[in-house]
């Protein structure tokens, strides 16, 4: 199934609720810092079932208390709705071990 890529103003709509993400070219991107390794490896564990459910996995790196993610839907060559919701999964998650 082939998905569609969003507009320039859909992505503009969509960051706007989703304040720990701005666009690095076919990318959105954020860094979430944790109180320590575990709260880090939590967020991600919990975060990869909802990644698998939706198949559209983040590249993402832990360093420490540190997760950085880059979102972008490979298939399609940019951003679509995959994107945004699991942006929004995943800072529903952050918030969740903060």
């Amino acid at each position: 199934m082939a998905v569609e890529l969003l507009s320039d103003q859909s992505i503009s709509e969509a960051l706007g609720d989703l304040p720990d993400w701005h666009r690095d070219g076919g990318h959105i991107r954020a860094e979430f810092v944790f109180g320590d390794f575990l709260a880090a490896f939590a967020f991600m564990s919990d975060v990869a079932p909802e990644a698998e459910r939706l198949n559209h996995h983040p590249e993402w790196s832990n360093v420490y208390n540190r997760v950085s993610v880059g979102l972008t839907t490979h298939d399609a060559g940019g951003l679509t709705a995959l994107d945004v919701e699991l942006a929004g999964i995943m800072s529903a998650a952050a918030e969740n071990h903060r």
